[in-house]
This record gives structure tokens, sequence and C-alpha cells, in this order.
């Protein structure tokens, strides 16, 4: 799922600039949009039942939600496996693709800026999002192997998620966040090369490999493989190869940063058993 931020002060143009991008992106998938609610808008906040953390409304123009107990964050991974968009209205906090209105600051990469709606370029910006790596998460990544030719002769699903390790044992000093950095094409290339070869094994259907990118903090995930398999020994088997040969051929570099300072990582791997 592609994930685009709109930033702007002016309510007005910044969502008249969200509803360009949501007309554009919609004519090539489904999309999703997530703002912060502030009072009792977009859900009935204050209709909340004391003791209740989330309430859900359903109608007949679709869902509307309020609680304490999730993110932006939360909600855009919840998304990722049933959409393949979701614009952030005026989220400036979410380090992703955004396009910024006036003097507004944005915590991710800004694609474009204007003074008015006019001023951005609705298919430059989306272009340009399309060459950006998408948001995915493990659950993504599943619904994507399952939705392959040959699904229906699969009787297993195997999968394999790394994480940011905050110590090796009790006595080191903790580790606060990973950076990667890649060549975005080529690792994209070596990928997509091994999972075909992986696919060619007798009884393997679908391959699926992610590596995240930039900072990802302790305890957070960076790189997962899913495998759809008609059995589980197969897909068992080739979850190990292909974590293993992601690590071993992918260019992919790690700075890893501790309450004892920041080292590049010489080895390329994920930092993750």
């Amino acid at each position: 799922m592609h994930v685009l931020a709109v930033i702007g002060p002016d309510d007005t143009a910044r969502r008249a600039l969200r509803d360009r991008f949501v007309a554009a992106l919609s004519a090539d998938g489904t999309v999703a949009t997530v703002e912060r609610s502030v009072g009792s808008s977009p859900a009935r906040a204050d209709d909340r039942t004391d003791g209740v953390d989330t309430t859900v409304a359903v109608g007949s123009e679709g869902w509307l939600a309020t609680g304490t107990d999730r993110t932006v964050p939360d909600v855009v991974d919840d998304l990722a496996p049933t959409h393949d968009y979701c614009v952030l209205d005026d989220v400036s906090d979410a380090n992703v693709p955004g396009v910024v209105l006036g003097d507004a600051d944005h915590a991710g990469e800004v694609l474009a800026s204007g003074e008015s709606v006019d001023d951005v370029d609705v298919e430059a910006v989306v272009a340009a999002l399309h060459d950006r790596l998408p948001h995915e998460t493990l659950e993504s990544l599943v619904e994507r192997a399952k939705r392959a030719p040959g699904a229906e002769f699969s009787g297993a699903i195997a999968t394999f998620t790394g994480r940011v390790r905050a110590r090796d044992d009790p006595d080191d000093e903790r580790t606060t966040h990973l950076e990667f950095e890649t060549y975005q094409d080529v690792a994209a290339e070596r990928m997509a090369t091994i999972e075909a070869e992986l696919e060619q094994r007798e009884g393997v259907h679908e391959v699926v490999m992610h590596h995240r990118t930039g900072v990802v903090t302790a305890g957070e995930d960076i790189v997962f493989v899913v495998v759809l398999a008609g059995h589980r020994p197969e897909a068992f088997a080739t979850v190990s190869d292909g974590i293993d040969r992601l690590k071993d051929e992918v260019p992919i570099f790690k700075k890893e940063a501790t309450t004892d300072g920041e080292f590049w990582v010489h080895d390329r791997n994920d930092g993750a058993e």
C-alpha cells in the first residue's frame, strides 16, 4: 500500500487537494483516508461510553470509529492488507511521502509543495509516489500470496519476520534503532530474482519478500518473507533459504544506533535472528 500525506494549515484547501488525490488514486485501486479526530469529528468521540476504549458505528455510507488504543501507524498497518493507497489528512508527523501547502512542516519526504491547490501537479506526484517503496506488513504480504496463481493447490503458508533486537544479552548497550540504506532499484531487482528462483521449486507457488528502509526502532519489524506452498516441508525450507539469500545477496546497508553511539555494520543483514 502506498501512503501519501497531504499537509496544510488551510482546512478547505487541504481537503480539496486530498480529494483530488483520492480521485486520481481510486482510478488505480482502493483508497483509504485517515485523519486525527478533533473533538467529535470525524467519529463521534463524545458518544463513547465510559470504560469503552473503541467505538465503531456502521451505516449505509460506511463506518466510523473512535477510540484511545490506536495510533495513526496502527491504523495504517490495519489498512495495508486491504487497500492499495492511504491518504493521510494533515498528519504532519508521519514519516511518509507528502505534499505540503503553505508553510506547514512535514516529517517525511516532500514530493511537492505550493501555496494553493493549483500549484500541485497531482499526476506528477502520483508518478513519484509509485517510484517509492510501498508500506507493507506481514499481513499485507500474506494476503498478496493468497491471491497468487496456484493458491488452490496450497496447504501451507510459512512466514519469517525479522525485528530490531534491543540487545544480544543483558550486559550489552541497548540498541535504540537501526537505519537501512539501499540502492532501491538494485535491491528490488535482486529480491525479485530470488523470489522467481525459489518459486521454481516443486510445490512452491509464491514467494514474497520485503525489507524496510530508513529508520526502524527497537522492537519494530524490519524484513518479511512469505511462502505459499503445497505442504509445510517445502514451505519451511523455502522461507529459511529465502531469508538467508536475502541477507547474503541483496545490497542493503545497516547503521546501528545504541545508547553508546552509532556505527555502520559491515555485513549485510537485517539485525535479527
